[in-house]
């Protein structure tokens, strides 16, 4: 059967449904009921949108009109970040992947905004496809791209997203060579030179002694980078620490620090002044999807909602300057904010698409407000 991977066939055509909707669609079909309904996508909290691609090639080509959000934008509480007005049956099973596709993207997108966020002005790097299925690998490094991160490991991305991949070496190359210093002057040697020389430094030894090993053994030195997983990191500002001042005392003030290995929210916030690229993985990769709902609030024109729900086709208007937000029906509006809600999906055609580039742009530069606004500490979590 080869790997246990869904089909592209089998997603479009809406077999990774919940059964309840396959039940669903066979009582209305059978009773004559299709109503024209109006459905939104909500979430109980923050964060980043991401996903939009994928959900434009899941729905093109049905009878329906899709309205969203743009790839980037910052969302707020209880806000529809997607709409979907046709009729029921039209979509009904679609619901199931659909919200997969923008649960699981948009988690990433906002883990990655709140690691960059959290490292103020230095750089965070994605490393944490390997904790997730590698068919996954290149919606998790565009999400995490999106979300705001600057450079992404996974060398997928250079064919899927057209980004160029980044990375170091690991533990495996300086065993397999079975001499620090021999595998850092073949990787030296070897590596084209556009590559920037980062060098592992805790495989055999402690990270301050091989600090001084690289820079007395090697002419070029970058970056040096400690992967010290927490189970043996001890007190890893003091480790920091020494490492930098014994590379400074060498005079080589020039060689950066990267540092990875499990990393939190609060790692990253009391390294930051010390590490100049942190190396983030699980935090990133593994983030808890954002729990979106589809709910239908409105049939046929009328006002619909369940309980706890609001009825109705609603547009989201924001004061960029205070990204402050209001909810109102869609046919009202609200003077001196921008709508967010576009229509992306025209009775099944594309009519706006989505732009990868662009997302990210949109997320940095509402993490620039987030800094003027002074509410940075609002959305580290």
């Amino acid at each position: 059967m080869g790997f246990l991977i869904v089909s592209e066939d089998d997603i479009k055509k809406g077999v990774t449904t919940d059964k309840y909707f396959i039940w669903t669609e066979k009582v209305l079909r059978e009773k004559g009921i299709n109503p024209k309904v109006v459905a939104e996508v909500t979430t109980s909290r923050w964060g980043i949108f991401a996903g939009l691609n994928d959900v434009i090639e899941l729905l093109k080509g049905l009878p329906i009109d899709v309205y969203s959000m743009p790839e980037g934008c910052l969302f707020f509480p209880h806000q529809p970040v997607m709409f979907i007005e046709g009729r029921y049956l039209d979509f009904a099973r679609f619901e199931t992947p659909l919200l997969g596709l923008i649960c699981h993207a948009s988690g990433v997108a906002t883990q990655a905004f709140v690691a960059k966020l959290s490292a103020g002005d230095r750089k965070v790097l994605s490393f944490g496809t390997r904790r997730q299925h590698p068919a996954l690998s290149a919606c998790i490094e565009r999400s995490a791209y999106i979300g705001g991160v600057d450079g992404v490991s996974n060398f997928s991305a250079e064919k899927y997203l057209g980004i160029n991949s980044i990375g170091t070496m690991p533990h495996a190359l300086i065993i397999s060579v079975g001499d620090q210093v021999k595998a850092w002057r073949f990787f030296d040697e070897v590596v084209s030179e556009d590559v920037p020389r980062t060098y592992l430094i805790d495989t055999y030894f402690d990270e301050k002694t091989e600090a001084v090993m690289v820079v007395e053994n090697l002419e070029r030195v970058d970056a040096v980078r400690l992967d010290t997983p927490s189970t043996r990191r001890g007190n890893m500002r003091k480790i920091i620490e020494e490492v930098r001042w014994e590379l400074d005392i060498r005079n080589r003030k020039d060689v950066k620090i990267v540092l990875s290995g499990g990393l939190s929210v609060r790692d990253i916030v009391e390294l930051r002044d010390l590490v100049d690229a942190f190396g983030v993985g699980t935090m990133i990769a593994g983030a808890k999807p954002i729990d979106f709902a589809m709910d239908i609030v409105e049939r046929d024109g009328r006002f619909s909602a369940k309980r706890g729900k609001r009825g109705g086709k609603k547009q989201v208007y924001r004061d960029w300057e205070k990204l402050e937000d209001e909810v109102v029906l869609f046919d009202e509006k609200v003077e001196g904010k921008e709508p967010l809600l576009r229509k992306i999906i025209s009775n099944g055609k594309v009519v706006e698409d989505t732009d990868m580039d662009e997302a990210r742009k949109l997320a940095l530069r509402q993490m620039e407000i987030i800094k003027k606004l002074g509410k940075i500490n609002d959305f580290i979590e």
